[in-house]
């Protein structure tokens, strides 16, 4: 039987427990797998969750032929995943984007199923450096869980520090008139990736600001080296595909983690906004100073508090800190934690770039499926940029090859 007719008959029942030291132990029970088979290949997953009704749980799906594990990709599965509360819950199981699409015979297909407290950070350790066999990956149920604080340089040279994002929906652009909804939760780097990290991963340090480089954003990297060159590797037309050799490539290559990528346009502005609808993050209303104002100096690097010499003129590449790009975390936070939002380094996103993203509703925009000239999209302003070029809705294309010392990046992860 082909796995697309596995289940024409078949039903399976199971029950998936785990106590935790929470605050009423998350039960799953009641779990029921059913293809609708024969007007569908997709497969429901229901099942009941018993848990606090101040509580939401991520679940954890391990699949099975019978007592043979199968290794699926997590972006086969959607629905009551992530983020899950209390109540009758279904995940769906779509096979056509997997290897058992048209081989192989799942008779006796079953799922067992594992709720987990929703940690708020996870965090990736570098340390071993670009011979290491693996990065261990850690996950803190709450910010007092991270040891050291969020604000340890630990977490600006040899770890990565990632915050969750809720799915939430707000309005996008500068004049905020485009409806986003954004169904999937995801983590979203506290900082910007840096220099540090970015050798620790790849073996080499290509930026132009070379003096206390640790904790500086990594900039001269070009989205091809993020992520690898089209066709091959193409978003959207190839989904989330990277090179092996690439940045992203060797992160989830070691993590064992296939979700790490640059974010859409849409993620990066939420982001950046953090559930706010202002100019800048902080959310005062109205429209500031373009050039230079009191708002901008407190949360990020720019032009006129320090990006560039009081001359107006560039700095060196040998130049400290206090001049070109600051030291990742030296600036307020957004409300949600996030660093450098604004200014410091430009960040790429995946999209290619379109000039008029529209005011129409739309849900998980992946942006369009190529664009003439043939660029990316980057966004947030940089160390070299005046105030008005740093707001929440700053966007501008680079051709994906380009490796300019204003353009960095921050990682995402993005759940199924």
């Amino acid at each position: 039987m082909k796995c697309d007719r596995m289940m024409k008959t078949a039903m399976t029942v199971l029950a998936g427990l785990l106590t935790l030291n929470a605050m009423s132990d998350p039960v799953i029970s009641d779990v029921v797998v059913r293809q609708r088979w024969p007007w569908s290949r997709l497969v429901d997953i229901d099942y009941v969750l018993t848990c606090g009704d101040a509580q939401c749980v991520d679940v954890a799906i391990s699949a099975y032929n019978d007592s043979s594990a199968l290794t699926l990709p997590g972006y086969s599965f959607s629905g009551d995943v992530y983020a899950v509360s209390n109540g009758a819950r279904r995940i769906v199981w779509d096979p056509t984007v997997t290897s058992c699409t048209n081989a192989g015979v799942l008779g006796k297909f079953r799922v067992a199923l594992t709720p987990s407290i929703v940690p708020l950070y996870m965090a990736v350790d570098l340390s071993g450096g670009p011979s290491a066999a693996s990065y261990p990956v850690t996950n803190y149920l709450t910010e007092a869980d991270v040891p050291g604080g969020i604000t340890n340089d630990l977490y600006k040279t040899t770890h990565l520090l990632l915050r969750r994002i809720p799915a939430n929906t707000f309005n996008m652009g500068y004049n905020v008139n485009r409806p986003v909804t954004l169904t999937k939760p995801f983590y979203a780097g506290v900082y910007k990736v840096t220099q540090r990290q970015w050798e620790l991963v790849t073996g080499d340090r290509p930026s132009n600001f070379t003096t206390d480089y640790a904790a500086r954003p990594v900039e001269k990297v070009s989205y091809n080296d993020i992520r690898g060159a089209a066709p091959a590797v193409d978003w959207p037309a190839t989904g989330h595909a990277v090179a092996p050799a690439s940045f992203m490539g060797k992160l989830r290559d070691k993590t064992g983690l296939a979700d790490f990528d640059l974010p859409t346009e849409a993620q990066s502005e939420c982001l950046c906004r953090a559930g706010t609808q202002t100019y800048y993050n902080d959310g005062v209303a109205g429209t500031p100073n373009t050039e230079s104002n009191a708002q901008l100096n407190v949360l990020g690097r720019y032009k006129y508090n320090g990006g560039m010499l009081a001359d107006g003129s560039a700095p060196a590449s040998d130049c400290g800190t206090t001049n070109g790009t600051a030291v990742v975390g030296s600036y307020r936070a957004n409300e949600w934690g996030l660093y450098d939002t604004h200014g410091n380094v430009h960040e790429w996103c995946l999209d290619w770039y379109a000039s008029n993203l529209g005011t129409a509703p739309v849900t998980n925009p992946a942006g369009p499926m190529a664009s003439s000239p043939s660029q990316r999209t980057f966004r947030g302003g940089a160390f070299n940029n005046p105030a008005g070029d740093c707001r929440s809705a700053y966007r501008y294309p680079a051709y994906p090859t380009v490796q300019l010392h204003v353009i960095g990046f921050r990682l995402v992860r993005t759940l199924p």
